[in-house]
């Protein structure tokens, strides 16, 4: 698979995230859309490694994202905790802007510690 439509952009607001679920080669998978406090859109698995809950749920600050559960923080760039209590990193993903269209690639996570 390549890149496919998650949203627009205007759907996430600066500091907030969109809950998508996008086709992966396994079937369908639960992504955030985030847009840091920067205004850079990122997309991250929406599985909390540590508590399984939805990451869209939580809290972003600069280039993080706190979950709501445990408070663990993960870096929207590669996936990596900041943020005890995980330990493990969750997947991310490529972004495009096309226009106003996100389009992430599911099938080509970004993130060097998924291997971990």
């Amino acid at each position: 698979m390549s890149a496919q439509l998650a949203c627009m952009a205007e759907d996430v607001p600066v500091g907030g995230t969109l809950r998508v679920e996008l086709e992966a080669e396994n079937g369908p998978l639960e992504v955030a859309v985030v847009r840091d406090e920067d205004g850079e859109l990122h997309a991250i698995s929406d599985v909390c490694s540590h508590g399984a809950v939805s990451l869209s749920e939580g809290e972003v600050e600069g280039t993080t994202i706190e979950c709501w559960l445990h408070g663990s923080r993960f870096d929207l760039r590669t996936g990596a905790p900041t943020g005890l209590p995980a330990t493990r990193p969750v997947p991310v993903y490529p972004v495009t802007v096309d226009g106003e269209r996100v389009l992430v690639d599911v099938d080509a996570p970004l993130s060097i510690h998924q291997e971990n």
